[in-house]
């Protein structure tokens, strides 16, 4: 298996690429536009500014996914929900490394006081994402029909959650 590490500096041309792959091919992302390495080093960067994970999953030297957590939302009750992302080079699809990434994700997120994570996921065909998400105990919560328009179709969003921790069972301060 992949050693799975906080993301560096040099790695993010190899997560631009990644993602450039979904932003052109996939559902997943519901960005229509590859943004440069410059937007993702800064990306990375305002999600490590909040204390949160920024992961990669490295085999012999090769970036082979990417996943992170930010906050679900920008005001102030939200500061313990984190919405999860992950995203596989496609070489990597289907050999359990989105599960790996997303197990470390949840420890890495536990750590740092996440109590809920939330999966924003793109296309309700994205049998991917939906599985490992709900393998690893999410539930879905919810499907926001035709919210999205890309390669010329309308596209749901469904949504799975997952306490971590202690979850809603205590106060987190």
């Amino acid at each position: 298996m992949p050693n799975i590490h906080p993301a560096r500096d040099e790695d993010i041309d190899a997560i631009t690429a990644i993602y450039t792959h979904h932003v052109l091919h996939g559902t997943g992302t519901f960005e229509t536009t590859p943004p440069l390495a410059a937007d993702m080093a800064a990306r990375r960067a305002d999600v490590l500014a909040k204390g949160l994970p920024y992961l990669v999953a490295v085999d012999a030297d090769k970036v082979l996914g990417f996943a992170y957590c930010s906050w679900f939302k920008p005001r102030p009750a939200y500061r313990f929900s984190a919405e999860d992302s992950i995203y596989l080079a496609p070489e990597s699809s289907g050999k359990g490394l989105g599960r790996a990434l997303l197990t470390e994700l949840t420890i890495q997120a536990e750590r740092v006081g996440v109590r809920k994570l939330i999966a924003v996921i793109g296309d309700s065909a994205n049998a991917g994402s939906i599985g490992v998400h709900r393998s690893l105990g999410f539930n879905q919560v919810g499907v926001l029909s035709a919210c999205g328009w890309k390669f010329g179709r309308w596209l749901d969003v469904v949504l799975m959650e997952k306490s971590i921790g202690a979850g809603s069972s205590s106060s987190p301060e």
